[in-house]
This record gives C-alpha cells, structure tokens and sequence, in this order.
C-alpha cells in the first residue's frame, strides 16, 4: 500500500475538519515551513494521522529550498500578457525540454546545494544575505549536514519507523503520477478539496533537495495550474537579483518565481517573521521577505564532497 492510500484509508476513520480546523492547520503548516529548525521526520503512523488534519507535508518543515536552473537563453519571447495557469504550463514545457540534467540517485548518496538567500525586514529595510551548502541523504539513512542561515547542522539518520513527505529517495518518486490530475488529487489528499493545502503541498514538494523523475516537476507546475485562485505577480526579483514572474495563492506565504522570457523555474519568495508562542498562540514580529535561488545542485557519495 502506497503512503496516499495509507492516508485516504486512514481518513475514513476520522471525522471530517471544519473550516476553523482546516484554516488553523493550513496556518500551522506554513509556520512550520518557516520555522528555523531541524526538518521534522514523522513516524510513519503519526505522518498519517498529521496528513488527516492538513498538516502532513510538516514532515520535513524547515526553510524551503527550491531547485533553481541557470538560462542563457535570451531570444524566447518576451511574457506580456500570460495569465498565471498559461505561465505555469509554458514552465512545465520548459522543464519537459530542459530534463533534470541530473544523474539518478543511488540511495546511499547525498544531493548537494548550494543556496543563495537574501532576506528584507518590512519595517527597517535591512538586507541580510547567506551562501547555505547541504548535503542530504538521499533516502534519509546516512547523516546528513546542512547550512541554515550560515549555521552548520548535523542531522542524524531517519529512524526506523520515520518517513519524509513527500519522499526524496528517487525510487520512492518514481512512484508519483506524471498526470497534472492525478497528481492534484494526491496533494489534495486526504481532503481532495482543499486547493490552499495543495499549493502548500507542492510548496514542500519543492522543499528539501531532491531529485525529480523525468516529468514530475512539469506535472507539479501543471497540477498548480488547475488550481483556481493563483495568481501572478510581474514585478518579482529573484535572490540573485534577476527579474521575475512570481505565481501565488491568496493567503499562503510562498510564491514560486518563473523567468518572464524563458519561463525558467528561478526559485520561491516567501514572506516570515520572528516572534514567540504565548498561551498557545504565536505572537509574530520583526517581519521580512525572503528569496532563495539555487546556485549549484548535483549528486555527490559522501559529506563534504563537491559535484
């Protein structure tokens, strides 16, 4: 049984979320996302019964690092007047053209990244910038090191009964629907109705550096195209300052961000803060806009090393 139908069967048994609930786990998960901290690995049970109540792309929580490719091709049209579902679909046919160019994972090996960040605090105007390197276990077996705002961490093995969601080792991937529908259907789960948790979905499957199956990235642009609601932004700027399209969702804090003249996936913007919790409730200050963009990518077999 794959880990969709563990989450649809184990649905049946828990009474449907209000809107008050799912609108409070919809808020959970972006904090989560936010959150300066280790990515969470959930016991297999416990990731279920997250997923049930909205939250199960938590799973791996942590800053989100998305897979950014380099193009010098300066002769595609200009993008005037494409609406964000158009922009989307180009993007996924620049993905389809373009391949990973990425050699298949084994699972004792690590991907590499090198990130660039930039942060804008809203009230002082304050830039900060950091250059992050990870190396992450392909399967979550084998330590892994990583860079978080300039902070080196250590993360042990996933343990036996603990799981990523959605899944880094390609095997695991390789398993996701290609079909932009069918693929929607598996971010919607297990409310099959909740639009915001399936961008947010698609957030986190961009989340953690993995390597994606020919035709999987193009089928997530195609999937967030069908989801009524995004919408586009034109005056966005990427974290390696290169002008940008931005696609969104009405309330969710993250924004996926397109070349306006190849349609090259550069990178997310996202929005965060600061603060403490109080009384069960998180007090939020000091607020700043984040871009990320991804300067190097590639497999490598051990800690340290350099594709």
């Amino acid at each position: 049984m794959d880990d969709i139908a563990a989450v649809r069967e184990l649905h049946a048994d828990v009474p449907a979320l209000t809107d008050e609930a799912r609108s409070a786990a919809r808020v959970r998960l972006q904090r989560a996302i936010l959150q300066e901290s280790r990515p969470a690995a959930l016991s297999r049970r416990l990731m279920l019964r997250v997923a049930v109540a909205g939250t199960a792309a938590a799973a791996v929580a942590g800053g989100v690092v998305v897979a950014a490719r380099r193009d010098a091709d300066g002769d595609a049209p200009r993008m005037t007047t494409l609406s964000a579902a158009q922009l989307l679909r180009k993007a996924a046919d620049k993905s389809r053209a373009d391949g990973s160019g990425m050699p298949i994972p084994r699972n004792d090996q690590y991907v590499y990244t090198k990130t660039y960040i930039t942060r804008t605090y809203v009230k002082s105007g304050r830039n900060r910038t950091w250059t992050d390197q990870s190396w992450t276990s392909v399967d979550g077996s084998k330590p892994s090191r990583r860079e978080q705002y300039g902070k080196t961490y250590n993360d042990p093995p996933l343990g036996r009964h603990e799981v990523r969601w959605p899944p880094t080792a390609y095997a695991e991937l390789a398993k996701w629907p290609t079909d932009p529908d069918t693929l929607l259907k598996w971010l919607r789960a297990p409310s099959q109705g909740d639009d915001s948790l399936a961008f947010l979905n698609v957030c986190q499957f961009f989340g953690v550096p993995r390597v994606m199956p020919p035709g999987l990235e193009a089928a997530a642009f195609e999937a967030v195209a069908k989801i009524p609601g995004i919408r586009i932004d034109r005056q966005a700027v990427d974290a390696l300052g290169r002008q940008g399209v931005a696609v969104s969702y009405p309330k969710i804090y993250f924004a996926f961000i397109f070349d306006p003249e190849t349609y090259a996936y550069l990178g997310m913007s996202l929005k965060g803060s600061g603060g403490d919790w109080e009384d069960g409730d998180f007090e939020a200050s000091n607020g700043y806009r984040e871009m990320r963009g991804l300067e190097e990518m590639g497999v490598v077999d051990r800690i340290g090393q350099y594709p």
